[in-house]
């Protein structure tokens, strides 16, 4: 009896141990099955990497590859956008610090490279650092009050200067700057020193404005008095144009003729109808 108890119990240890080393299998079939492909998405690039050097690199799509030696390793070439603070100082000692937006994409001819050199991800080890310095430089040429006013000029500077320092491994698209953050007492200042400004401008175009219109007026009174000048002139040079303008205007009474010949002036004669 006990014979027979050992080999059954011998019969359901085999039996589990065949189970066992079926699922080992199947468990290792699937996992060969699924490291054997991959997927890139959209606006990706995958680097296939096989017992630690890249072998290839391949775009978005389904892709196949060595299961359990190769890895792949996905690097976004889409445009990406990260916030960047940066502290400098201008020209006349303000501290000044600057909230930016920085654009930058990785182009595909530098996949690789990015993902030996700074893993994939640039922007901290490469882009941050360029970019505060080519930051600091042009601020560094300016006052206070002009980077505050001047900030589009301030940005075109920046970008230039950090494209160059960066180089072609990456493409910087824009960088925004957000804000602009000075001391409380210079910002007050510019303040007043902009109100004053603004007040200035006002006073002198009322000043312009009231010289215009004298200078207006006199040539008004110029051109009038140029003009009684000339009918004067003509009047007497032709006496006839006297007795033209009171035939125009003659209401249709009898005029009465007063003076001697070559002199003659015609008046009207008022006759009270009325009383007639």
């Amino acid at each position: 009896m006990s014979d027979f108890k050992l080999k059954k119990k011998e019969k359901n240890m085999n039996s589990t141990v065949k189970t066992t080393m079926a699922s080992v299998g199947i468990l290792l079939t699937l996992i060969l099955l699924l490291g054997s492909f991959y997927v890139i998405d959209p606006g990706e690039r995958g680097i296939v990497v096989t017992l630690g050097k890249v072998s290839t690199v391949n775009s978005e799509g389904f892709g196949l590859k060595t299961p359990l030696l190769s890895s792949v390793v996905r690097v976004s070439v889409r445009q990406q956008t990260q916030g960047l603070e940066a502290q400098a100082f201008s020209s006349d000692l303000q501290q000044v610090k600057t909230t930016l937006k920085v654009l930058y994409r990785i182009p595909e001819s530098s996949v690789v490279e990015i993902f030996q050199k700074y893993s994939g991800n640039p922007f901290d080890s490469l882009i941050a650092p360029r970019v505060q310095e080519a930051l600091k430089e042009v601020t560094a040429l300016e006052s206070a009050e002009g980077i505050a006013k001047k900030r589009e000029t301030v940005k075109a500077k920046t970008l230039e200067l950090a494209r160059a320092k960066i180089g072609s491994i990456l493409v910087v698209e824009d960088i925004v700057i957000e804000n602009v953050q000075l001391s409380n007492e210079l910002e007050n200042a510019i303040e007043q020193k902009m109100v004053q400004e603004q007040e200035a401008a006002k006073a002198k175009f009322i000043k312009d404005k009231a010289t215009v219109e004298a200078q207006t007026a006199v040539i008004r009174a110029e051109g009038e008095a140029k003009a009684i000048k000339v009918r004067g002139d003509a009047i007497r040079q032709n006496p006839g144009v006297v007795n033209l303008m009171i035939a125009e205007k003659w209401n249709g009474v009898s005029p009465l003729v007063v003076g001697g010949s070559g002199s003659n002036i015609m008046l009207p004669i008022k006759t009270n109808t009325q009383n007639e």
